[in-house]
């Protein structure tokens, strides 16, 4: 069959280009090597409950374009994000805000938090100038970074141990723009983003990724003038005829089928063979457990471990994050990991080097205009799920 263009990931950006493309009569053929669509962001219902197989997804967004195309395939709820961080034996509140202050040094007024974070601050900057003999401060990395924004409590309690499991390193060896600035919070507030808009769609996000794949007949599925074919458990590189590392063209797959256009949403340079290098990432690994017999597990959707003796870096009970009443609970521990080949790759590791060497695919890619490349792999960059969207409409409008 002839298509307008092969998709190749149904995860939120292909989805959202591929339903845009069928707006415009287009007709799209959409592939994944996984046995379901949704990426990242696949729910699966077990004992009743949404389970975000990969990691929490929490939605949140200032964009009202970009919310109010959501709605238009999914119902919000109200969730607020509101985690909580474990210490040894205390309990704080995220973000850092007058809760989490109160608790830490046993005060009540803003000013007084804010005394207590400067007068620490400024003692280690005091101390780092000391040390290196100097008038000027320059943070040589993170943990200077850090110090100089929160103070020694805050950064030993909150931000050392869970920064370091998140990136495998020390922060003395990670570099200081990773934390360009700490968000305080001088008010008793615990949800953790600003964004006007905020929520988990009601029956998971598969289904929402789902109806905009045009997928299942129901009457609520919209009606298109072109056509979204979806085919799982497909392997671009196996599906697709290839000339050296690259699709040869015309494009077509092993089966016939023709293409005038391809979006790539993987790994851009795997899809160029890793010719000028291997981009860099940190991957994670996700251990779920089933608790039939427990009814609240923790007492909050996520709860973040900030000490680096603990190997994971925070427990989602899924439950919590649309409200589940009832007997049974499941919970997923999150547990950072190096990432090699083969391993699912998670967070985009930013720093000069390799933004360089992505800006160097970009360049290469300029030759086969009629390929393009999005999403958080695609495009070498971590985005929020407000952004994937935004990102994939404005690419859809411009083609």
């Amino acid at each position: 069959m002839k298509y307008d263009y092969l998709i190749v990931g149904a995860g939120l950006f292909g989805a959202v280009f591929a339903h845009e493309k069928a707006k415009e009569g287009k007709n799209v053929l959409v592939i994944d090597k996984r046995e379901h669509v949704a990426g990242n962001i696949y729910t699966e219902n077990r004992m009743g409950i949404n389970v975000h197989k990969y990691g929490a997804h929490i939605f949140h967004t200032s964009d009202k374009e970009v919310w109010d195309y959501v709605n238009e395939f999914a119902e919000f709820n109200n969730y607020i994000n509101s985690p909580v961080a474990v210490y040894k034996d205390e309990l704080y509140n995220l973000p850092f805000n007058m809760n989490t202050f109160s608790k830490m040094w046993n005060i009540r007024t803003p000013k007084e938090a804010k005394e207590i974070i400067e007068k620490q601050a400024g003692e280690e900057v005091a101390r780092i100038k000391k040390e290196k003999g100097s008038d000027e401060f320059e943070p040589a990395n993170l943990e200077e970074q850090a110090l100089s924004l929160a103070g020694r409590d805050i950064y030993e309690k909150l931000v050392k141990g869970y920064t370091e499991k998140q990136w495998g390193r020390d922060c003395t060896e990670l570099p200081s723009f990773i934390i360009k600035r700490l968000p305080m919070r001088f008010v008793y507030d615990n949800n953790y983003f600003n964004d006007r808009y905020q929520g988990i769609p009601m029956g998971g996000y598969t289904a929402l990724v789902e109806k905009l794949l045009l997928m299942g007949k129901n009457d609520e599925m919209p009606s298109l003038p072109g056509t979204i074919t979806v085919k799982t458990g497909v392997d671009y590189y196996d599906f697709v005829k290839m000339e050296g590392n690259t699709p040869a063209e015309p494009f077509e797959s092993v089966n016939g089928d023709s293409f005038d256009k391809i979006l790539f949403t993987g790994m851009i340079d795997e899809f160029f063979g890793y010719k000028l290098g291997t981009l860099e990432y940190r991957s994670l690994r996700f251990e779920t457990e089933d608790l039939p017999e427990v009814d609240n597990y923790q007492g909050n959707a996520v709860v973040n471990y900030t000490e680096r003796e603990i190997p994971y870096t925070r427990i989602i009970e899924h439950k919590h994050f649309e409200y589940g009443q009832g007997k049974g609970t499941i919970i997923t521990r999150e547990y950072p990991a190096n990432w090699k080949h083969g391993d699912e790759p998670y967070y985009p590791m930013n720093d000069d080097k390799n933004n360089k060497l992505y800006a160097d695919y970009v360049d290469m890619a300029k030759e086969y205009p009629n390929i393009l490349f999005g999403g958080r792999l695609g495009q070498y960059k971590y985005y929020n799920m407000d952004q994937v969207i935004r990102a994939a409409l404005d690419m859809a409008r411009e083609q």
